[in-house]
């Protein structure tokens, strides 16, 4: 047996990149079918290894995530994040992710559910009967506010929402898939790196204005969770961040990384689950009409106890980011020359491991592409492998947010499902990749008053 894997051909220079860029989604599912769980691919500098089995995306992830690192795919990613929880390594990433871990204790994020509900029915109270909405540009706004209140412990104001959502298209764009790109550095003066560094800028300086109104208060400011650690002091993420710098043992750079890569990621993915979850429902009224007797049998509005049992949208919501994850595929470099299926991965080589191939796999699932939210009964899941699902990652660098996410998002379409019934009137589902999963157009949702 040949100890390389088999890839598709590529072109000169190119390589796979101009097919990937196209359309990343239908690249990934035609390549898996064609060459099976591990494919070599051709798209820069670095050879890439596709792995689409659960039992070796287990092995990179969790039982041997040391021999894996996170890589480095694109300088700008290191302009917009930094050194944070999302691309830092080794010593430095644990100690910040142990700094951090007190922010999403489960009391305390359980602690955040009436600022979660109240930010979403100010959400609701623009809404009108009959208004035609954009849901994914309603829902990043709302998700904006919420990462604001629970993790920089103060408010954000419209604003500065509208600043946040203004920069985010030239940050997303920046990071669409992009034979040409790929060779061009982020410092080249190029339109796209003008606006990029523009963008990372404006938002840079909302994050200076958030820090600026918390100094001095990281002591004694009321925690908007309580203080659901045993702490007398806030323990909001901002607050811990200023009282390590107060110690010493954070930079101005470190708050900086820590907090863009929050503010960026703790809004955008959840916002996505949220978008593609409405769109769902509005696609299959008898699913629609369950989820929304379950969230009207609730005594008022919605608790993180109630989310407890709340079965049904939380199957919805698993549904929902099985076939739409709003991270799509997670990269890992191999530190050593290492073995996969047989195969010989050289050191140095990208490790791909895409959820959007795997969640759709029928080896995995029954009628793979069908919203199936039953499919998470406990008696259907359970003979499916673990890791045929990973939509926060998985082992030590899984997402440290998850817990905060899922209740988010939870209390989120509880709220709005009893307040509105609503329909999708938007064109069919066209995605575009960045290092999240985007609609590439509006999403208009008509609500109606219930």
């Amino acid at each position: 047996m040949s100890t390389r894997p088999p890839g598709p051909r590529g072109e000169p220079l190119f390589g796979n990149g101009r097919r990937y860029s196209r359309d990343p989604f239908s690249f990934m599912t035609d390549v898996a079918d064609a060459y099976g769980d591990v494919v070599r691919l051709d798209l820069g500098p670095r050879e890439t290894y596709m792995l689409t089995n659960p039992r070796d995306v287990e092995r990179v992830l969790v039982s041997d995530w040391a021999a894996f690192g996170k890589p480095t795919l694109d300088d700008a990613v290191d302009d917009l994040l930094g050194d944070g929880l999302l691309m830092s390594e080794g010593d430095r990433w644990q100690r910040q992710r142990d700094l951090a871990n007190p922010a999403f204790h489960a009391r305390r994020i359980a602690g955040l559910d009436d600022a979660i509900v109240g930010h979403t029915e100010e959400a609701m109270a623009g809404w009108s009967d009959g208004d035609r909405v954009d849901v994914q540009l309603e829902l990043a706004r709302l998700t904006v506010r919420v990462i604001v209140t629970a993790m920089f412990g103060t408010d954000i104001t419209e604003e500065r929402v509208r600043t946040v959502q203004e920069n985010l298209e030239p940050l997303g764009q920046r990071f669409e898939p992009n034979a040409i790109r790929a060779v061009i550095p982020s410092w080249a003066p190029t339109r796209e790196n003008r606006e990029f560094h523009g963008a990372v800028s404006t938002l840079e300086g909302v994050i200076d204005d958030l820090v600026a109104r918390r100094r001095g208060t990281e002591e004694t400011a009321p925690d908007p969770a309580g203080e659901a650690v045993d702490s007398p002091m806030p323990m909001d993420l901002l607050s811990i961040l200023l009282r390590a710098h107060n110690r010493g043992e954070q930079t101005e750079g470190d708050l900086r990384d820590e907090l863009m890569t929050m503010l960026l990621a703790g809004h955008d993915t959840t916002a996505l689950a949220l978008t593609y979850t409405f769109y769902l429902l509005s696609r299959h009224p008898d699913a629609k009409a369950r989820f929304q007797r379950e969230v009207d049998a609730l005594d008022g509005a919605p608790t993180s106890e109630d989310v407890r049992g709340l079965e049904f949208t939380d199957r919805v919501l698993s549904e929902a980011m099985r076939l739409y994850p709003p991270v799509y595929t997670l990269f890992r470099e191999s530190k050593v020359d290492t073995r996969i299926a047989g195969y010989r991965i050289p050191e140095g080589s990208l490790i791909m491991l895409p959820q959007w191939v795997i969640h759709r796999s029928d080896r995995w699932y029954d009628d793979p592409l069908a919203f199936d939210p039953d499919r998470w009964a406990p008696e259907r899941a359970r003979d499916r492998p673990r890791f045929a699902y990973y939509p926060f990652g998985a082992g030590p660098r899984h997402c440290i947010g998850k817990q905060f996410s899922l209740l988010e998002a939870k209390l989120i379409l509880a709220t709005v499902g009893r307040a509105f019934d609503f329909e999708y009137e938007g064109p069919e589902l066209d995605l575009r990749g960045s290092l999240t999963m985007h609609p590439d157009h509006p999403m208009p949702l008509r609500v109606s008053s219930r």
